[in-house]
């Protein structure tokens, strides 16, 4: 008696094996970015693509960006003093999060609950260099985890160094090196103490604020970096 044939058994479904090595590709995918980004100045950031879509709906034309590249070495140290006083004093202690500059944020939450930031450099960076502004969990958790591998992968010098040429300082305009020549006409080099300052205390609104009028607030915030540079001293940036 012959037997019939047996027909082959079915394909296991592959569909959990491609969902798996995606989600590894997107897990992976921040790894090379922050790795391109320690040896290869970017040429550009996604907020400098964003910046002129934003402006669409209302009918605006979007300004031209000024963004130009500036080694950490001709930075003048008073600008760099500045931001860190201003933004994350405790930039070269920390790995990434400042937990005791967030819980103390939180302990000062106002009676709506609205908890002032406490972004660290290193968070900052991680935003202005991948992601995009706004408020969402989505882009906080992404965030998070960006900064993981910038603290992990790129040494501190270099993550400031990054920070002071992609960050905001205007509209259209993005990094020191740039801002220098739209709000003064001059090279970082050439900008006096006061001036670096003032930049500085530009970072928490620079689309808002005019460091060539400035508001009483943005006085105020230049006037407390100016005092407080006295009680803060940065060693490691010695020898740039």
């Amino acid at each position: 008696m012959k037997r019939g044939k047996t027909s082959p058994p079915p394909r296991r479904r592959r569909w959990p094996f491609w969902l798996g090595l995606a989600a590894l590709a997107l897990l992976l995918l921040p790894v090379v970015e922050v790795l391109a980004v320690r040896f290869i100045d970017p040429p550009f950031t996604p907020l400098m693509l964003l910046r002129p879509w934003e402006a669409r709906p209302d009918g605006r034309l979007a300004p031209a960006r000024h963004y130009a590249w500036c080694r950490l070495g001709k930075i003048p140290p008073d600008f760099l003093r500045y931001v860190l006083t201003g933004e994350d004093q405790r930039f070269f202690h920390h790995h990434g999060f400042d937990w005791r500059e967030i819980h103390l944020a939180r302990a000062q939450a106002g009676p709506d609950g609205e908890v002032r930031g406490a972004s660290t450099i290193s968070m900052q960076c991680a935003r202005s260099l991948f992601l995009w502004q706004g408020r969402s969990w989505v882009r906080k958790g992404l965030e998070a985890y960006y900064t993981f591998w910038l603290e992990l992968l790129v040494p501190k010098r270099r993550i400031l160094e990054l920070y002071v040429n992609v960050i905001e300082m205007g509209d259209g305009i993005y990094g020191l090196e740039a801002a220098a020549r739209a709000h003064y006409g001059a090279a970082p080099s050439a900008l006096t103490r006061e001036q670096c300052a003032m930049l500085a205390a530009l970072l928490p609104a620079p689309r808002v604020w005019n460091p060539r009028a400035p508001s009483p607030r943005l006085s105020a915030r230049c006037a407390k970096l100016l005092h407080q540079e006295r009680q803060v001293s940065f060693p490691e940036l010695r020898g740039l």
